[in-house]
This record gives C-alpha cells, structure tokens and sequence, in this order.
C-alpha cells in the first residue's frame, strides 16, 4: 500500500473530523480533501468503517513508535503513560490531533471503529499490567493517564510540573 496516498487520505479524514463531525464525513468528501479519486480511495480503504478503523489503528502505531522511543531512551511504559502532553512535540501534536478525530469519530458501540479503539487501548493497557504486578495499581496508572491525556486534550492547564513529578513517584512507589 502506498504510504503516502494513505497518509494523505488518513490526514484528510481526521481533518474532516475536526472540523465537522462525523456526520459530515463521507467519501467523497475524504477523497476531495485529500486530493484523490473516490476509486483510489476505495482502492486503500473500501468503506468509511474502514477509513475511520484505518485512522484509529494509525494512531496506535503512532503512540506505539513515541512508546518504542520512550522505553529506548530509559523510561518506563507507566512513566511514558503518566508523561504530561508536549505541545511543542510535533510528533505529540500529530497524536493528539489523531485521538481528537477519533474521539470524534466512535460513535457506534459494535462497528469496526470502536473494535480499533478498544485493540489500541487494550494494547496500552497490557504494557502498564505487564510492568506492574499489582493490577490495582496498574489499573489506577491507567486512569491516572487517561485522565492527563484527556486534560491535554482539551487544553487544560499542566499540573506543576514537581507536583506531576510527585505524583509519578507514588504511583510507581518511589
């Protein structure tokens, strides 16, 4: 599959999301944004569930690769999970425009979309439960991240940032 073509069609969608909903996006309108025919992009992905799974599943292999990163330079998946967002990251950007888009787009509880998402989450959920025996603990670092990333999300201010500090000692018991 070319990258590139379905890297434009997948940017096309996210920013129709983000401007206009999911009721709003329809093929034709990924295919324009993205400057392709509707057969070329039925040729990468044959309905919108797939387009909208497609982009989900982007967005895990995007935080799969800044994971990757983190755990090669020394950090731990639970401190990866807890880290506060970077907006001047342009790879943390690119990922928070991707969870937006795809928080825009779950809208039915047993479509292919919301599969994806739950595939992606789970998979984040398994590297925090295999690092951390206690699942209680593992679960609250879970929430506990959800809860950051949400707040980035939606622009709330950063914790202090010794205050965050604190707060990631305790949970992983340092």
């Amino acid at each position: 599959m070319n990258s590139t073509t379905r890297d434009r069609i997948l940017d096309a969608v996210e920013q129709l999301l983000l401007d206009r909903g999911v009721q709003q996006v329809t093929l034709e309108a990924v295919a324009n944004e993205a400057g392709v025919s509707k057969g070329g992009l039925l040729y990468h992905f044959n309905n919108k569930d797939a387009l909208l799974a497609g982009m989900v599943r982007r967005l895990g292999e995007r935080a799969d690769r800044q994971l990757a990163d983190a755990v090669q330079a020394g950090e731990s998946v639970a401190e990866w999970y807890l880290a506060p967002g970077d907006s001047n990251d342009e790879l943390e950007v690119a990922l928070f425009r991707s969870m937006l888009a795809v928080m825009r787009s779950v809208d039915a509880p047993d479509s292919e979309v919301q599969r994806a998402m739950v595939d992606v989450m789970r998979s984040w959920d398994s590297g925090v439960q295999r690092e951390i025996d206690d699942p209680v603990q593992a679960e609250i670092v879970r929430l506990v991240g959800d809860g950051l990333y949400l707040g980035a999300l939606l622009g709330l201010p950063d914790p202090d940032p010794e205050l965050h500090r604190q707060v990631v000692a305790r949970l992983l018991g340092r």
